[in-house]
């Protein structure tokens, strides 16, 4: 993943927004459409998904399911009716954030 630490505190988001979007992806499909979308900004690692993935489906909010694809097994993620509302959640959560930082990186330098 980009080195950026205050991606780690978004990847979930990021990642059920995705799912969102599309009624459902695998691994290596979500990593590819963070990095067209970011327009290569962002690169999510195996390392950092997989994890967030299996918290997320321990959590409630997704479900998988394994099909054959070109002779190999390809896991497919998508939102449980939990995750669905949790992506509500999540995106107000991250714009109020944004709103938050904003204000405060906005703040005018005191005249002295």
């Amino acid at each position: 993943m980009n080195t950026n630490p205050l991606l780690k505190g978004t990847l979930q988001t990021i990642i059920l927004k995705l799912l969102e979007s599309k009624d459902r992806m695998y691994g290596y499909e979500i990593t590819q459409k963070v990095k067209e979308v970011s327009e290569g900004g962002i690169m999510l690692t195996e390392g950092a998904l997989y994890p967030a993935l299996h918290k997320l489906e321990a959590d409630g909010f997704l479900e998988t399911t394994v099909e054959i694809v070109d002779g190999r097994a390809r896991k497919y993620y998508r939102l449980t009716e939990h995750g669905g509302k949790e992506v509500t959640s999540k995106l107000k959560e991250a714009q109020a954030f944004i709103d938050q930082l904003q204000n405060l990186l906005n703040l005018k330098p005191a005249i002295k």
